[in-house]
């Protein structure tokens, strides 16, 4: 009990910035907090603050130290819920936030299943194209398609995605399969365009990331409908596997340049912090995990 106590204070003072701060949240005299990170780092043998009257730094040991005690302590807590957990009922309101056209694929039609089996959840699910503010907006979680780049929020990881470039096969037999990322710019290709802006193909080559501007005579702020022109064999598209997964199975669709396929558009959840999270969010993205994860889920027709 003391070793983790000692832990825990640790985490605490690191994430308050002070010893003081951390007492005040704990209730007790700063000289209890200091006494346990000295009795830490007396059995560990090393220096993990440098401390002084105001402020604290991290020693490169308490760095590395630091990872483990919080990885440990979330793990704990997840523990503690889920034994928790197995004979509460989730309850209350769910707010969701997707992507458009993910959203109305793959989250919405996944969520009357969810509350059948928790019916006194209720959903608020919201779909647009912009990355929410999770505070501001008051959303609980947020499924996003992308690298996570913000430090300040806590993401799971729901299921593997790439974006690919694909056509239709009678595209390709009026106007040839591109084989270089320079070709495209012989082909007809089907931009997206938001907010007056259009975005670039992302690709990897000689190992490292580039985006590329494309040109086509077809340009939308929908992917939905790029998608459907790239199926009539109007164009090369770049679209997420979760979107064309079943037409390539198909062979509806090819997928083309495969080998500059570039990382880091994978499907996640998001919140704004792990800890008390609601038992209705958890199972939530519990929910939707378990459903991504099933055999041939991607290739199915939706």
């Amino acid at each position: 009990m003391d070793q983790f106590k000692q832990i825990s204070t640790f985490a605490e003072v690191v994430n308050k910035g002070s010893l003081s701060a951390a007492a005040r949240a704990e209730g007790v005299a700063p000289s209890m907090i200091g006494r346990r990170i000295d009795a830490l780092e007396q059995r560990l043998g090393v220096k993990l603050l440098q401390r002084s009257t105001r402020k604290i730094a991290l020693t490169n040991e308490g760095v590395a130290f630091l990872d483990d005690c919080l990885r440990i302590l979330a793990e704990l807590e997840e523990a503690e819920a889920a034994v928790s957990e197995r004979n509460a009922s989730a309850i209350g309101s769910l707010i969701v936030s997707a992507p458009a056209g993910f959203g109305r694929q793959h989250v919405a039609p996944l969520i009357p299943s969810f509350l059948a089996e928790h019916p006194l959840v209720q959903v608020t699910l919201n779909l647009n194209d912009r990355f929410v503010d999770l505070i501001g907006d008051s959303v609980d979680v947020a499924i996003r398609i992308a690298a996570l780049n913000d430090s300040n929020l806590i993401g799971v990881k729901l299921a593997d995605n790439q974006r690919v470039v694909v056509a239709s096969p009678a595209y390709l037999k009026r106007h040839g399969t591109p084989k270089t990322l320079d070709e495209l710019s012989h082909h007809n290709c089907l931009a997206f365009n938001n907010d007056g802006s259009q975005r670039g193909w992302t690709f990897r080559q000689h190992g490292k990331n580039m985006t590329i501007k494309v040109a086509g005579n077809m340009i939308c702020n929908d992917g939905e409908v790029l998608h459907d022109w790239a199926l009539a064999g109007k164009g090369v598209a770049w679209r997420s596997m979760w979107e064309v997964g079943a037409e390539l199975a198909s062979g509806k669709l090819v997928a083309l340049l495969n080998e500059f396929t570039a990382p880091d558009h994978d499907i996640y959840a998001v919140f704004a912090q792990r800890r008390h999270l609601p038992l209705r969010t958890r199972l939530f993205v519990d929910f939707l995990r378990h459903a991504y994860s099933s055999p041939n889920y991607w290739n199915q027709e939706t």
